[in-house]
C-alpha cells in the first residue's frame, strides 16, 4: 500500500498586517503581492509538487473563515486544483482546532495520511529546496514522528519563535520551543549555530496529531469532536457545528502540543533553507521584493527619485516619491499608509484605531467581492451613492427589496436579465431600467460572458443593511 500524503493549508486570518491592501474581509492570503497569483494559491501550488513515487499525494485540505468561502473557491478554480473539502470556521479559534478539524476530515474511513500543514500566507523562494526538505519529513512522519521545519536563520530576528536543536543533518531532534527573544539573545541565539526559527510547517499522521491534542489538550480535543459530530456538508464546504465550535477553547499549535513534545514525543525538526518569510509586515515584503539599484521595492505605477530602501506599492493611481528613505508606502482607492519601515508592524495600532470607531476601512475595500462577482463603489453622497457591478456568467444576486433607496441600472457590457416586482426583462448593452423604492428585484447574468453594469442609488439611506433578502443562491437567507 503506498503511504498517502495529504497537504492541509490553513487559510484563516483577520487581515491586520499588511493594510490598507489586506482588510478583515479580504485578508493577506489573498493578496497578489508581485506576479498573478496570490499567496494562498501560491501555497496551493507548491503543495502540488510533493508527489513522489510510492507516494498517493492527495488533493488539498483547506481550513479558512465562513466569511471567506467563496474567496478560497474562486482562487481555486484559477489555479485548478480541486480540493478534497474546504474546512469552514464559523468563529476563529487558533490553529489548534483548525488542524484538528483538518485530522478528523483526513481521519474519515479509518484513513491515517501523513499531513503537510502549512500557512497560506509565505512565500518561498527556492521551491525545489522546500519540496526536498518536505518530501524528507513525509519519511520521518511515516515512522510515527512530528516533525517541523526550521528555518535557518539570517539575521537575529525577534519577530519569531525559535527551536533549538539537537543533532545533525537532516534528522535534527527539537530540544525546547524559545518565545520570541530581545534582540540580545537573539544574537546568541544565531551565533549559537542550532537555533531556528519556526515556521509552523508540521509534518505528522494525522492519528499522531490526535492523539497528541487528546494528551495534552483534551478539553480542545473533545470540544472539536462535539463540533465534528454536528458537522454539515454542502458540496466541498464542511461546516462543523456552529454553536459547538464556538465553545472550542482558543489556542494555538504550539502551546497545545508543540512546546509540551519535547522529551515526551518523538518530535524532530527538518531543516529548512528555501528563501522562507512569513510577510508579517511591510518590512518583510520589502524583504523578499525585487529591488532596484537603491534598494527600492515597487508595486504598480510608481516613480522613486532620490529614494533609498524604500517600498511603494500602488494600486489605482501614480504614486510618486522624492527623497525619501526606509519607507513603506501603500495606496488603495480608499486609504493610504505611510510608515517608517522599522515601525511597519505597528500598523496593526491603525487597524485597532479603524475598528474602535467602526470606520468600514478596518473590514472592506471600496472594491468588495461577494460570491456572485464584485462591486466597487466609486462616487457618493448624502443622498446617492454609485457603483460598478460586475456579475460572473450564471451568476445572480439575491431576490431583495430596499425600504430607503430607489436604483437606477445601466448595463456596460454583457446581458442582465432583471426581475421587478412580476416582470422579468433581458438587458443588453446601453440600455438601462428603474427599480422604484419598496419594489421586489434581482439581477441575473444569464450569459456566457461577465456582465457589468453601474447602478445608480438614491434615497434617504444607502448602508449596505438595507438589504431584505427573499430568495439567495449562496445562503444568505435567514431560515
Amino acid at each position: 500500500m503506498s503511504l498517502a500524503v495529504q497537504p492541509v493549508i490553513m487559510a484563516g486570518g483577520s487581515g491586520t498586517r499588511l493594510w490598507p491592501l489586506s482588510r478583515a474581509a479580504y485578508p493577506k492570503q489573498f493578496l497578489v503581492l508581485s506576479g498573478n497569483t496570490s499567496l494562498f494559491q501560491q501555497a496551493v501550488a507548491r503543495l502540488q509538487g510533493l508527489a513522489a513515487p510510492g507516494q498517493a499525494l492527495k488533493a488539498p485540505l483547506i481550513v479558512g473563515n465562513e466569511e471567506h468561502r467563496f474567496l478560497v473557491l474562486d482562487q481555486l478554480r484559477e489555479t485548478g486544483v480541486d480540493p478534497a473539502a474546504v474546512l469552514l470556521e464559523p468563529v476563529g479559534r487558533n490553529t489548534a482546532p483548525a488542524m484538528m478539524l483538518a485530522a478528523m476530515q483526513a481521519a474519515e474511513g479509518g484513513a491515517d495520511p501523513v499531513l503537510v500543514v502549512t500557512a497560506a500566507d509565505q512565500t518561498i523562494q527556492d521551491e525545489a529546496a522546500f519540496i526536498k526538505a518536505l518530501q524528507a519529513a513525509v519519511l520521518q512522519a511515516a515512522e510515527g514522528a512530528i516533525v517541523i521545519a526550521g528555518i535557518t536563520p539570517t539575521q537575529p530576528e525577534t519577530g519569531y519563535g525559535y527551536i533549538r536543536a539537537e543533532g545533525a543533518g537532516a534528522e535534527q531532534l527539537v530540544a525546547q520551543f524559545v518565545e520570541k527573544p530581545d534582540l540580545a539573545t537573539a544574537q546568541k541565539y544565531l551565533a549559537a549555530g542550532n537555533y531556528y526559527w519556526n515556521a509552523s510547517i508540521f509534518v505528522l499522521k494525522a492519528s499522531v496529531w490526535i492523539a497528541a491534542l487528546e494528551r495534552f489538550r483534551p478539553d480542545i480535543a473533545a470540544a472539536c469532536r462535539l463540533a465534528w459530530a454536528a458537522r454539515s456538508a454542502d458540496a466541498k464546504f464542511v461546516r462543523p457545528g456552529k454553536a459547538e465550535f464556538a465553545a472550542v477553547p482558543s489556542e494555538s499549535i504550539d502551546y497545545a502540543v508543540m512546546e509540551k513534545c519535547p522529551g515526551a514525543l518523538d518530535i524532530r525538526m527538518q531543516p529548512l533553507d528555501a528563501g522562507w518569510n512569513d510577510l508579517g509586515a511591510w518590512e518583510a515584503v520589502w524583504q523578499v521584493a525585487p529591488k532596484d539599484a537603491n534598494g527600492n521595492a515597487s508595486v504598480g505605477d510608481v516613480m522613486v527619485k532620490d529614494s533609498h530602501n524604500t517600498l511603494v506599492h500602488a494600486t489605482s493611481r501614480l504614486v510618486s516619491a522624492v527623497g525619501l528613505n526606509d519607507v513603506v508606502v501603500v495606496e488603495t482607492p480608499d486609504a493610504v499608509l505611510v510608515a517608517s519601515r522599522e515601525h511597519s508592524q505597528d500598523v496593526k495600532k491603525i487597524v485597532a484605531q479603524l475598528g474602535v470607531e467602526q470606520r468600514g476601512e478596518q473590514a472592506l475595500h471600496r472594491k468588495v467581492h461577494r460570491p456572485w462577482g464584485w462591486y466597487d463603489s466609486v462616487d457618493s453622497g448624502p443622498r446617492h451613492q454609485v457603483k460598478r457591478i460586475l456579475v460572473k456568467p450564471g451568476g445572480s444576486l439575491s431576490l431583495q427589496m430596499h425600504h430607503h433607496r430607489a436604483e437606477h441600472w445601466i448595463v456596460v457590457s454583457g446581458t442582465a436579465e432583471v426581475t421587478v416586482d412580476d416582470k422579468v426583462v433581458l438587458l443588453a448593452e446601453n440600455q438601462s431600467i428603474y427599480i422604484p423604492l419598496g419594489a421586489t428585484h434581482r439581477l441575473r447574468n444569464p450569459g456566457k460572458l461577465p456582465l457589468e453594469i453601474i447602478e445608480v442609488q438614491s434615497g434617504s439611506y444607502l448602508g449596505e443593511d438595507d438589504i431584505v433578502r427573499f430568495e439567495d443562491t449562496y445562503g444568505r437567507v435567514a431560515k
